[in-house]
């Protein structure tokens, strides 16, 4: 059966209503839980994922534990099951919602764009502490629901990973524009790796570019793994040094140079916004402005703006940001520039 024949018909208790997104892995709709009287988003994983053996019981592991994430900035997933061979993720429906690339597209304010990525970074620093690594933070994974920043998404990496061992095979998923140098590499990863995503984000608000850019997204990766991050200054001059600094620590090369949590990200970030230089001239991705509302429940305590970028992608299987990666850097699907 195909994806969009699942219109019309139930997964569990929720019907399925309509498509609303799709990727090379996994295909999001619109559906509607009678028993709450609401509707739901479902993501349900490409069933040549699924049938991978053991794969069920690994996926139903990995949703239990993104299932207990509980913070204002992660969109909440409330359930998760399988049927007629689909594996399932039901989460929250954000009505009209935007995400981080389109705010950059439309020219948001640099405040309220470094107020998102610093709730993200906050969302991060939470799930790690749970031990839980998403793996794949950019622009087309954050949802923006007024002031607030909803991260999505955790877990789908790994999960896919594990499917297709390619944790074991020196294979990587993600999307190259936002990889660290180690997830390229197709090595063992931890919470740093998400440091880098979101130093990734931050360059691009301020350049108006990612960090390595090429004209492929093998191209990006190798530019990444070879070649040191062009100082954020000798595209903008008049970014300030503090925002330098904090964008060239998060995407240092090696993990243990990056910064040691990502609240301590988010600290540099707000301490970089005293700067009396911060938005003199700033001619950047974004544009000055608005402050916006601190983040709820965060440590932080006067929090500004967040982030996105240009999305590159590889696609498997219909469209996707995410692509396989191995040490050698083999391509192994087509890539596609969005």
């Amino acid at each position: 059966m195909a994806m969009e024949d699942l219109i019309g018909k139930t997964l569990g208790q929720y019907e399925i209503k309509e498509k609303i997104g799709e990727g090379g892995m996994a295909h999001v709709f619109k559906a509607f839980q009678p028993s709450l009287n609401r509707f739901v988003a479902v993501k349900i994983l490409s069933p040549a994922v699924a049938e991978k053996a053991g794969f069920t019981e690994r996926f139903q592991r990995e949703a239990y534990s993104v299932a207990r994430l509980h913070h204002p900035n992660i969109l909440q997933v409330y359930d998760f099951g399988l049927q007629d061979n689909y594996n399932y993720i039901v989460m929250r429906y954000v009505e009209n919602s935007k995400t981080l690339g389109h705010l950059i597209t439309e020219g948001a304010s640099l405040d309220r764009l470094i107020n998102y990525i610093m709730q993200v970074a906050d969302a991060l620093n939470y799930a790690h502490e749970q031990g839980i690594v998403h793996r794949d933070v950019k622009p087309s994974n954050i949802l923006i629901d007024g002031k607030w920043a909803l991260l999505s998404d955790f877990g789908v990496v790994k999960m896919t990973e594990t499917a297709t061992h390619l944790t074991n095979t020196g294979f990587s998923l993600g999307t190259p524009a936002y990889m660290s140098p180690e997830q390229a590499e197709g090595i063992n990863v931890d919470y740093r790796t998400d440091i880098y995503a979101l130093g990734i984000i931050l360059y691009r608000i301020l350049t108006g570019t990612i960090p390595h850019d090429a004209p492929t997204p093998i191209g990006i990766l190798v530019r990444r793994r070879t070649e040191p991050v062009p100082p954020p200054r000798q595209i903008k001059p008049n970014i300030s040094q503090s925002f330098e600094h904090v964008t060239l620590r998060a995407l240092a090369t090696k993990p243990d140079d990056r910064y040691g949590n990502a609240m301590d990200f988010a600290e540099a970030l707000k301490n970089a916004q005293s700067d009396p230089n911060y938005q003199e001239n700033f001619n950047g991705s974004g544009r000055p402005g608005e402050e916006v509302t601190l983040i709820r429940g965060s440590r932080l305590s006067s929090i500004k703006g967040a982030a996105s970028g240009k999305n590159w992608g590889l696609i498997a299987g219909g469209g996707s940001d995410s692509c396989y990666l191995r040490r050698s850097c083999d391509l192994m699907v087509i890539s596609e520039r969005r």
